[in-house]
């Protein structure tokens, strides 16, 4: 049975045309806009925001400081840690071949995609099941994810392919020699293998 949560009872804020079902844990200072659904037993932590006409599934798990905006459905399977971003009307899904006319909605059925923290989901990006999105990865608006990405990569097109490397901060990195930069926050960036990178400043 869904229940309408006042504000007032909570530390945290819902909207009173959205729906919480109970039970859910909800984390302090998170708030869930208009004709937003979250369904039984998902975790979400605190100072998370999401915007008018999200779909949170049963079981799903959120992390602290997730801005998921508008229009968009966080589906079973799905998992996002930390500080991550999904921008307006992107798309997750969690079978990789469903049917109409064959059931397949059992926790079985599902590929788990795991967005790691500080990732960014550029507006209607589409992320096919399965995949792993690295920390601090940034996915580009209207892209179709079909395969993991790295940590900090800068992936966009259709299929998505990498095209740089993204700061933490959320800048486009500019590579000198063996090092890549951000003339923003000046950190600083080194291959660990071909096709990774870490932070060394």
């Amino acid at each position: 049975m869904s229940v309408k949560l006042q504000p007032p009872a909570t530390n945290y804020f819902v909207h009173e045309s959205a729906y919480v079902d109970s039970p859910c844990t909800i984390g302090t200072g998170t708030q869930i806009w208009h004709f937003s659904h979250v369904m039984p037993n998902v975790e979400i932590g605190e100072n998370c925001k999401l915007g008018q006409n999200v779909f949170v599934a049963a079981g799903v798990k959120i992390g602290r400081n997730v801005k998921i905006q508008n229009n968009v459905s966080v589906y079973a399977g799905v998992i996002l840690e930390d500080d991550v971003f999904c921008g307006p009307s992107c798309v997750f899904t969690n079978i990789r071949n469903p049917r109409s006319a064959i059931p397949r909605n059992t926790a079985s059925d599902y590929l788990v995609t795991l967005v790691k923290r500080g990732a960014t989901i550029g507006a209607n990006a589409t992320i096919v099941c399965g995949v792993t999105i690295g920390h601090h990865a940034f996915i580009g608006a209207g892209s179709t994810v079909t395969k993991d990405v790295p940590d900090y990569a800068l992936v966009y097109g259709n299929p998505a392919r990498q095209r740089g490397w993204m700061c933490e901060c959320g800048a486009k990195l500019v590579s000198l020699d063996k090092i890549h930069v951000c003339n923003e926050c000046d950190r600083q960036y080194q291959y660990t293998n071909p096709h990774q990178i870490q932070i060394i400043k």
